[in-house]
């Protein structure tokens, strides 16, 4: 909300935000600014943008590090109004099914008979109120010279420029441009209708007309650029806003979590031949970007630089900047189109693809389990036999648990009641001849099943395919030691740690690590064997009880007290890859993720928090290479942004069912659907039943 509401884009609107609890992280100082003296968490110098806030529930009480005021008290000290305890969702159907409409916020009911005011802001310039007026140039001595339009610009638009070494000047909106004086031009977004902005596009058609300077919009930048070059535009019945809105880039099919707040859209069909479609958002197929065929011009509807949003496409500014670059160097540049599409292109791992469908497929069930636990693995396998069997696939499932979903009359094709160890499914797989085998929705029993499986060569005996995350990936987020390694890798990093296989080696890494620490068994089922020591005796005892469940044994230094926060990630073979929903644990770091209160989404992260950790969700997920779902653990300081990947499970979690729950995205079903190689924007979303499934659920309620 810091974001929104001070966002040029939502000038003089009635901002209605539809999650029930609002204010939870209260409003960081706007006295925190960065080396170009901007402020870090709002999207402009001059406060709030918003004419009023319209919340389900305020929080008078709010828990962060940063907060240096409440969001009521923010609001009051710069005199804009507010109102809670409305029904947002209900007022969310009204807009949905009237579109955009005018309000205001009273403080009692009007009569029937009172003149309401009310007050069309798009009947005025909103950009020419709220641009610049006068030039500011940012990073003087960059190079190269960036002309920025101020149209309502996000300051991270400047950052992001800045970052990448160029120099920006900031212009007004109807500012007479001279080509001579730049060397790419940037068209930022800003609020209202663009057929008001007629002295930009004259602008821009001089440009365009005088000059071949790469040129890039965004949002407004972007309908302003359509215009310029004879589209029409025309205003949506509600308009896309919102962090998590899936569009699919045309020249790879690959789709990108984008950030959008816009209520005008260009109408693709009047683009001119030289310029074609760049992006299409998968929902309502609406125009998201445009690009020239030749030339080095395109614009985009979403918002690749949003602070604190999704960062998938930010490199849209690197592909501009090669552009301006490649001009000014004198060589024979590179299309922007075909620079992006090389960019964007994913090869898919030959050893992930299937070459072709299997007939057959081995599901390892959830194994032994006692009433009233672990049914989170029936659910999975459940969803799992239910999305094959769409497919025309055969299944075979192993479980020797008789009082399970997955097990009952029609569901697999057939089920053997079996222990689930390496002897009796190697009997399986002689007598029923697979092609594939899923080892990740049955928990850990079926992964350490499947791992053993594999090291002893019978897949490779019996030509079993193993579908899904290649088993690699399995055993790197399993091993502590190498998961540590590879996450090193990529910049990231794990609580400090290490990984022994005796008692006296337990003691000489707490010694090396310092007390108090922490003791967890590798592979081994609900966090059994783990704990915290204070000093060599109760370490000596905790080691004893996780040595008894596995031969490694992985001591950390303590992190007691912090936040623990997971993601549940979802990724396809051709690296198009979600977050489908976050938690924290209420109880501190310490408490296994199962026997702890989880709520959905996590309350007290900011939004700047909840972004960083998603970006490093989706790093993290690529470099390992895992296909369908997983979940990754962080443990967060309180006091900081500091944070430590605890560990990734490579397969259904017992928190996957929760979030399925929680969100209403089925993840296991979706998971198995991946590991036949079947792209994710390609499974519809099962709510909807026409929309995409790549998409990131957003929650207008809280899951405990």
């Amino acid at each position: 909300y810091p974001e929104s509401m001070t966002d040029r884009s939502y000038r003089d609107q009635i901002l209605v935000l539809t999650y029930p609890m609002i204010g939870n992280y209260g409003v960081p100082s706007d006295k925190d600014v960065d080396k170009m003296n901007l402020p870090k968490h709002f999207e402009w110098i001059d406060g709030i943008s918003v004419a009023g806030l319209v919340v389900g529930e305020i929080c008078t009480t709010p828990s962060h590090w940063r907060q240096t005021s409440t969001l009521s008290k923010w609001m009051e000290d710069q005199g804009i109004p507010g109102i809670s305890d409305i029904d947002t969702r209900e007022l969310t159907k009204k807009i949905r099914e009237n579109g955009t409409i005018l309000g205001r916020i009273t403080y009692e009911l009007p009569k029937p008979d009172t003149d309401m005011k009310l007050l069309d802001p798009n009947s005025r310039n909103l950009v020419d109120e709220c641009s610049v007026k006068k030039p500011i140039v940012y990073n003087p001595s960059g190079s190269p010279r960036i002309c920025a339009i101020d149209c309502g610009l996000k300051l991270n638009q400047i950052r992001c420029f800045v970052a990448r070494g160029a120099r920006v000047e900031l212009v007004p909106w109807n500012y007479n441009l001279n080509a001579s004086t730049f060397d790419g031009l940037f068209i930022s977004n800003g609020p209202g209708d663009p057929v008001v902005c007629k002295a930009t596009v004259t602008q821009i058609q001089k440009i365009l007309k005088e000059s071949n300077i790469p040129i890039f919009g965004i949002c407004l930048g972007h309908q302003l650029l359509s215009t310029a070059i004879g589209c029409k535009t025309y205003k949506m019945k509600y308009g896309n806003r919102g962090h998590n809105l899936p569009c699919i880039h045309h020249g790879t099919k690959r789709c990108f979590m984008t950030s959008q707040n816009h209520g005008f859209a260009v109408d693709a069909k009047t683009l001119p031949s030289d310029w074609e479609v760049l992006f299409t958002y998968a929902n309502d197929h609406t125009n998201e970007g445009i690009i020239h065929k030749t030339k080095p011009y395109f614009s985009v509807q979403f918002h690749p630089e949003h602070t604190d949003g999704p960062e998938d496409l930010e490199l849209l500014f690197d592909i501009f900047l090669d552009a301006v670059k490649e001009r000014l160097s004198g060589n024979i540049p590179k299309s922007i189109k075909q620079n992006l599409t090389e960019k964007l292109t994913y090869k898919p791992r030959l050893d992930i693809t299937l070459p072709e469908r299997p007939k057959k497929v081995l599901i390892l069930g959830s194994g032994g389990l006692s009433i009233g636990q672990a049914g989170e693995f029936d659910y999975s396998g459940s969803q799992a036999i239910k999305a094959l069997k769409e497919e025309k696939i055969q299944t075979i499932l192993i479980n020797p648990n008789i009082a399970t979903v997955q097990t009952s009359k029609g569901l697999a094709d057939k089920v053997y009641f079996l222990p689930l160890t390496p002897e009796y499914v190697e009997q399986v797989i002689k007598a029923e001849r697979p092609n594939g085998v899923l080892l990740t929705f049955g928990g850990q029993t079926a992964l350490n099943c499947g791992v053993e499986l594999d090291r002893a060569g019978v897949f490779d005996k019996y030509n079993v395919k193993i579908m899904g995350t290649p088993i690699q990936s399995i055993i790197e987020t399993e091993d502590r030691k190498i998961f540590a390694e590879r996450v090193a890798e990529i910049g990231e990093k794990v609580a400090p740690s290490e990984a022994v296989y005796s008692i006296a080696e337990a003691l000489d890494a707490a010694e090396t690590l310092g007390y108090p620490v922490m003791a967890r068994a590798a592979f081994s089922l609900g966090g059994l064997g783990s704990g915290f020591a204070n000093n060599q005796e109760e370490l000596k005892i905790l080691a004893k009880q996780a040595l008894a469940h596995s031969n490694q044994l992985i001591i950390d230094k303590s992190l007691r007290g912090w936040k623990e926060v997971e993601y549940e990630v979802v990724r396809d073979a051709f690296d198009n890859c979600i977050t489908v929903c976050n938690m924290e644990n209420l109880d501190p770091l310490g408490i296994h993720t199962g026997e702890s209160i989880v709520v959905a989404p996590s309350q007290p992260l900011s939004n700047g928090e909840y972004n960083m950790l998603r970006t490093t969700a989706i790093k993290v997920i690529r470099h390992f290479g895992v296909v369908g779902e997983c979940n990754i653990q962080y443990a967060l300081n309180p006091e900081s942004e500091q944070y430590y990947i605890i560990e990734v499970n490579a397969r259904l979690s017992r928190s996957s069912a929760l979030a399925s729950k929680a969100t209403g995205y089925p993840l296991a079903y979706v998971a198995a659907k991946l590991s036949l190689s079947v792209p994710l924007p390609d499974i519809k979303n099962s709510v909807t039943g026409s929309t995409t499934a790549c998409f990131e659920p957003s929650l207008d309620y809280c899951v405990v």
